[in-house]
């Protein structure tokens, strides 16, 4: 079976509401004098408390006639939803008398919530009081804005554009939390969740649970019949945010506080048919002599201080015999030496576990600029035709500048990245590539249409026809590119874009995953771009890359000194 397309639509409805509600939070935390990781999770918290009001009086409304509901907290949490007590319901605090200690009654209500709600104990922020009530006030006031008769997940879609600014203006911090979507979406189509338990083993804000509920969703399924979810997080205060996101999005999850590294709390050994997960990159320090005996990790321990490779032993273990892992790697594991390199010959060559790796360019991600790669394994392509063989997909060229500083990927560019593996894997596409695009593209027209036919046009539908224009742009580009390299829906290695490399080809690199030694460069006309800007781009890279030399040669100096002073004893 093969993914439906989820991207005929191709702007969200809701962008304009979710950024008028961010203004409105951002220029108020301005004037806070609060920092941002102090003021997010209140934020996030209220977004939650007015999602939660929603479904509650939509219920309510339903069966207000109905007289045999005689203890209404279980027939809610039966269904799913949580029991509101009056006094934190968003209509009673909107309508709090002037001069009442508002972030008192948030406290209160929050806490309430929780008494009602054992699934949500000790979830909730209460600690509104260190916030200005006028400021409370304003945000209460911008969230109820939020229709009570909308359809669809927006208040996931708030939720997670929140999740996303917030992380992005915490910069490192924000990292920690927060996979940026469109690359979840994109591990997502490639391992395609459409059944079974799923493992997030570094599971933050919980992206990776919310896109494979959105993935069986999308294929007219109910994931709470089709989808196991299991998380470990090693940061209490992200177990929280994480609870508070897959509530919004309607989605239950077992995840559990503890360092993975040392920890495997859900047993995870062959358990699982997905992993999905964007560890921290390069993480030192990890005692290997508490892991040496952890049989998650017995095809051996990294020969440096560098846990990439516990890592990728982590995903690989965890998967059955047919399972599948999608992940996020620092581009320096794919070409590692000592025994990282014995590690992945024995992945590639012995498990014949790696099936497909994509290199994404820089500046996709809220905490560095460094381009990284996404890893697949699939255990089960030993018995088809991709045995012995991996797909290497060099994406860097495939991008949509969103600022100066950030990327991403618009939905026409992950279903091309996800496509290419589909055609590989011998998969047929359910809906044409090429029509697919052409209704995007309707799509976008016809939003355009529908600012222009606006007399007075905001600044912000100037900036939106900007978008749109760009993305027109993108689709005929991402059109132009399928008919030229796979008119026939079948797969071929197109240099500079993927390759199917075999085992003795990978042997001969040296057992290398890097993309680019395989796929080459295509040679193409340099497209139009703002030099200062790339200039920009480039200067951020290499100040990134001073910074990590400085670090090493630290590293160098110090462990010389150490060699120095042992043979002076």
């Amino acid at each position: 079976m093969t993914s439906n397309s989820p991207f005929v639509v191709l702007r969200r409805t809701g962008i304009n509401l979710e950024k008028r509600l961010w203004d409105t939070a951002d220029k108020l935390r301005a004037n806070s004098g609060l920092r941002t990781y102090e003021y997010s999770f209140p934020v996030l918290g209220l977004i939650f408390l007015r999602y939660a009001n929603y479904r509650f009086s939509k219920e309510k409304e339903k069966i207000k006639n109905e007289n045999q509901i005689y203890d209404l907290k279980t027939y809610f949490q039966a269904k799913g939803i949580p029991y509101i007590p009056e006094k934190s319901r968003y209509s009673y605090l909107l309508n709090l008398p002037e001069g009442k200690n508002i972030g008192k009654a948030l406290n209160d209500a929050m806490k309430g919530i929780e008494k009602e709600n054992s699934i949500l104990r000790d979830v909730l922020p209460k600690d509104y009081t260190r916030i200005n009530d006028n400021i409370l006030i304003t945000l209460l006031k911008s969230f109820s804005k939020i229709s009570m008769d909308i359809e669809g997940d927006v208040f996931g879609k708030i939720y997670e554009y929140f999740l996303g600014k917030f992380a992005m203006a915490e910069g490192k911090k924000g990292g920690e939390f927060f996979t940026p979507t469109s690359l979840v979406k994109l591990i997502v189509e490639v391992i395609e969740p459409y059944h079974g338990y799923i493992l997030d083993p570094a599971s933050g804000s919980g992206g990776m649970f919310v896109q494979s509920a959105k993935f069986v969703e999308r294929h007219k399924k109910d994931p709470a019949k089709e989808i196991s979810l299991y998380g470990q997080e090693k940061t209490a205060d992200t177990i929280r945010l994480s609870k508070m996101n897959l509530a919004v999005h309607g989605i239950e999850a077992e995840i559990e506080h503890g360092n993975t590294f040392f920890e495997d709390i859900h047993n995870s050994i062959g358990k699982f048919d997905f992993v999905m997960a964007n560890p921290p990159f390069n993480v030192k320090g990890v005692d290997y002599e508490s892991v040496k005996d952890d049989k998650r990790y017995n095809l051996g321990l990294p020969s440096g201080d560098n846990a990439n490779y516990l890592w990728i032993q982590i995903f690989y273990s965890a998967l059955n015999e047919k399972g599948r892992a999608g992940f996020v790697m620092a581009n320096s594991a794919s070409d590692a030496s000592g025994n990282e390199k014995a590690i992945r010959r024995k992945l590639i060559e012995d498990k014949n576990a790696v099936d497909v790796m994509v290199a994404i360019g820089p500046n996709f991600f809220y905490t560095v600029t460094l381009p990284c790669t996404l890893w697949f394994f699939d255990k089960g392509k030993k018995n088809t035709d991709r045995r012995n063989k991996v797909l290497f997909i060099d994406a860097r060229n495939i991008y949509t500048q969103i600022d100066r500083a950030h990327r991403e990927f618009i939905p026409a560019q992950i279903e091309f990245i996800s496509n290419i593996v589909r055609l590989y894997r011998g998969e047929e596409l359910e809906i044409d590539f090429i029509k697919s695009l052409e209704k995007q593209k309707d799509s976008i027209n016809m939003q355009l249409e529908e600012i222009g036919k606006k007399q007075k046009k905001s600044k912000e539908d100037n900036n939106e026809i900007s978008v749109l224009e760009r993305d027109i742009k993108i689709v005929d580009k991402l059109t132009e590119d399928w008919k030229n390299y796979f008119p026939d829906n079948n797969y071929k290695d197109v240099k500079g874009l993927c390759k199917s490399a075999n085992i003795k080809e990978i042997k001969e690199q040296n057992w290398s995953l890097n993309p680019g030694r395989y796929v080459g460069v295509l040679e193409q006309e340099e497209d139009d771009y703002d030099f200062n800007e790339r200039l920009k781009e480039y200067n951020d890279e290499l100040e990134e890359l001073n910074e990590e030399a400085h670090k090493l040669e630290k590293e160098i100096k110090t462990n010389i000194h150490k060699i120095l002073t042992l043979e002076k004893k």
